[in-house]
C-alpha cells in the first residue's frame, strides 16, 4: 500500500506541473486566462481526396482558396501535400493553389489550412463583377425562364428588389419552377433569370463559421451586383437578401471549387476551430499576414495540432470536468446516480443539442425504453436477448422522436441521436431491474440523481470559460486529476448524511447530551453481551 507521503507528494507534484503549464502558456504565448476580451480567430481546414488513375499518370488539383472580404481578413495559409509541387495563381479574380505531381496512384489526399482574424473595421473585398451571361436554353426552359422574370421584373425596381420577386414568382409559377428545378438547381435558375434581365450575378460559395466543426461542406449563395458595382449576397434557400456574421465566403466566383486533372472521386470537406487571441498576437498576425507563423515551437497547446483532431478534443476535453463534478457529486455530496459517469455522457449529449431538448428527449427515451423492459420481463428472455432488445427499441425511439420533430419543426429534436444509445439502454435495464428490487422511490432518487449531475455537468461544460480554459492549458487537466486523486481519498461523512446525524450532533451538544450519549451506548453493550 502506498504511504501517505508518497500519495500526498504525488499530488503536489501534479498541482505544481500542471498551473506552471498553464502560466507557460500564458506568459510565453500570451494565452488570455480568460475569453473576456475575445480576438477571434479561425482555422479552416480543408481535406481533399480524390483517386489518382490506376495508369500512374501525372496528377494535377486547381482548388479555389479564399481572399480578403469585408470582416474577415486572411493572416496565414499553410499546405500539407507531400511529394507534390504547389503554386499560387490568380484565374479571373479568384485565388487558386495548384498541386502537381509526376506519378501517382492510388488513394491521395491534400490538406490546405487557412487563418482568418474576425476584424470588424476590415472593408478590403477582392468580389469581381462578373460579365453577364447569354441564356441559350431550349424550349420550353427558355420560355419558363422568361415568364418569370417578365413577372418578377414588372414589380421591381432594381436588382436586388428583382431577386426577391423572382423567389416569390417561383412559388406563384408552380408548374414553371418544378419544369426549371427538374433541369437545374435553384442557384442557377435565379442567375439565369438575372442575367436574362441584363443583371449581373454569380453563384459564391460559403462555410459556415461554426467552432468545433467537422466533415462539413460549403453552401451556395448568389451574388447581384447593380449599375454602381454594389452587390448584395442572397441565400437561395431561405430566400432572403444578406448572410450573417458566421458565414465565410471561400469561393467568389463561379469557377469551379476544385479541377481534378488525372484523378477521380474528387471530395473536399472542411473542419473548422474557433480560437481566442490576445491583442498582441492579433496585431503579429496582421502585421506578418503574408508570412507563415512559425514562432511558437514549443507550444504545448492542442493548436498545434491539425484541425480536425483540434475539433474533437475540444470536446473530448471537457470530459474530465464533467468527471471531476461526478466525482465531487457522489464522493463528497453523497448524490446517487444510475451508473457511475453516464450523466457525463448525457451532458456531453446536451452540447450537441441544448438543455430542454435534451431533457425532454432523454426523459421520453428512458420512459419509453422503461414500459418496453417492463413487457421484456414477462418474457423470460436471457439477459444478452433482452439487452440486444432494449438496444434496438432505443435505437427506434430515437429515430421515431427525430422524425416527429422534424416534422413539427423542432429542428434541434433531430440532435438526440447525439445520446450515447448503449449506455441508455443499460440504464434503462438497470432502471427495470432497481425497479422490481427496491421500488419505483429509489429509480426516482437515482434517476433524478442522475439528471442534477448531467444539468450540472452541461452548464459547467458549456461556460465559455470552462471551454476556453480546458483548450487552451493542457495542464488544468493535471490539476483536474490531482482533485480528482484528492477526494478519492476522502472518507468523512458525505454532505447528505448531514441530516441524518443532526439529531445526534444536537444531543452531544445539549448541556447533558454527553451523559446521555454515554449511558445509551453502556446499555447497547450491556445487550450485546448478553446475547452473546
Amino acid at each position: 500500500m502506498m504511504s501517505r507521503g508518497v500519495y500526498y507528494l504525488v499530488i503536489a507534484f501534479l498541482l505544481i506541473t500542471g498551473i506552471s503549464l498553464m502560466c507557460y502558456q500564458h506568459f510565453t504565448f500570451s494565452v488570455p486566462w480568460l475569453p473576456g476580451k475575445k480576438n477571434i480567430a479561425w482555422d479552416i481546414e480543408a481535406k481533399i481526396t480524390f483517386q489518382a488513375n490506376k495508369e500512374n499518370l501525372p496528377v494535377r488539383v486547381s482548388f479555389a482558396i479564399p481572399t480578403q472580404q469585408p470582416g474577415y481578413k486572411v493572416v496565414n495559409e499553410t499546405t500539407a501535400s507531400p511529394d507534390y509541387g504547389l503554386n499560387y495563381k490568380e484565374i479571373n479574380g479568384q485565388q487558386r493553389a495548384e498541386w502537381s505531381k509526376r506519378l501517382a496512384s492510388g488513394n491521395q489526399t491534400l490538406y490546405y489550412r487557412v487563418e482568418v482574424l474576425a476584424d470588424e473595421a476590415f472593408k478590403n473585398t477582392l468580389m469581381t463583377v462578373p460579365e453577364v451571361a447569354e441564356i441559350l436554353e431550349p424550349e420550353p426552359y427558355y420560355s419558363a425562364l422568361m415568364q418569370i422574370k417578365d413577372a418578377a421584373y414588372s414589380r421591381s425596381v432594381d436588382p436586388f428588389t428583382l431577386t426577391n420577386e423572382i423567389f416569390k414568382e417561383l412559388h406563384n409559377q408552380d408548374q414553371n419552377a418544378k419544369l426549371l428545378l427538374n433541369k437545374f438547381k435553384k442557384a442557377d435558375i435565379i442567375v439565369k433569370i438575372l442575367n436574362l434581365a441584363g443583371i449581373p450575378a454569380q453563384q459564391v460559395t460559403a462555410i459556415k463559421l461554426e467552432d468545433g466543426r467537422r466533415n462539413q461542406k460549403l453552401l451556395t449563395y448568389i451574388a447581384v451586383f447593380n449599375e454602381n458595382n454594389e452587390y448584395h449576397i442572397f441565400d437561395p434557400t431561405a430566400e432572403t437578401m444578406g448572410i450573417g456574421k458566421d458565414v465565410f465566403i471561400w469561393n467568389n466566383n463561379n469557377s469551379s471549387t476544385i479541377d481534378v486533372t488525372g484523378g477521380d472521386n474528387s471530395n473536399v470537406s472542411f473542419s473548422i476551430v474557433r480560437n481566442f487571441i490576445s491583442d498582441q498576437k492579433a496585431f503579429d498576425l496582421k502585421r506578418n499576414a503574408t508570412t507563415s507563423q512559425g514562432k511558437d515551437y514549443v507550444d504545448l497547446s492542442v493548436n498545434t495540432l491539425p484541425i480536425e483532431e483540434r475539433a474533437v478534443f475540444k470536446s473530448v476535453l471537457l470530459i474530465p470536468i464533467g468527471v471531476l463534478i461526478v466525482v465531487f457529486l457522489r464522493i463528497i455530496v453523497g448524490l446517487k446516480t444510475s451508473g457511475t459517469f453516464m450523466p457525463v455522457l448525457i451532458a456531453m449529449s446536451f452540447l450537441q443539442t441544448n438543455l430542454s431538448v435534451g431533457l425532454i428527449g432523454f426523459l421520453a427515451i428512458v420512459g419509453i425504453g422503461l414500459i418496453i423492459r417492463s413487457w421484456l420481463s414477462h418474457l423470460n428472455l436471457l439477459l444478452v436477448a433482452r439487452i440486444s432488445t432494449v438496444i434496438i427499441a432505443v435505437i427506434g425511439i430515437i429515430g421515431i422522436l427525430s422524425f416527429i420533430t422534424y416534422k413539427v419543426g423542432i429542428s434541434d429534436g433531430i440532435k438526440i441521436t447525439f445520446f450515447p444509445m448503449i449506455i441508455l439502454s443499460w440504464t434503462i435495464e438497470r432502471m427495470s431491474i432497481l425497479w422490481e428490487e427496491e421500488g419505483p422511490r429509489e429509480v426516482m432518487k437515482q434517476g433524478s440523481g442522475s439528471l442534477l449531475v448531467a444539468v450540472l455537468a452541461y452548464l459547467a461544460m458549456n461556460s465559455a470559460i470552462v471551454q476556453h480554459v480546458t483548450f487552451n492549458f493542457l495542464g488544468l487537466q493535471l490539476v483536474i486529476l490531482a482533485a480528482v486523486l484528492l477526494m478519492g481519498n476522502y472518507t468523512g461523512y458525505r454532505l447528505s448524511e448531514l441530516k441524518r446525524f443532526k439529531p445526534l450532533a444536537e444531543q452531544i451538544n445539549s448541556p447533558t447530551g454527553q451523559k446521555l450519549e454515554a449511558d445509551r451506548l453502556r446499555q447497547e453493550i450491556k445487550e450485546l453481551k448478553k446475547d452473546l
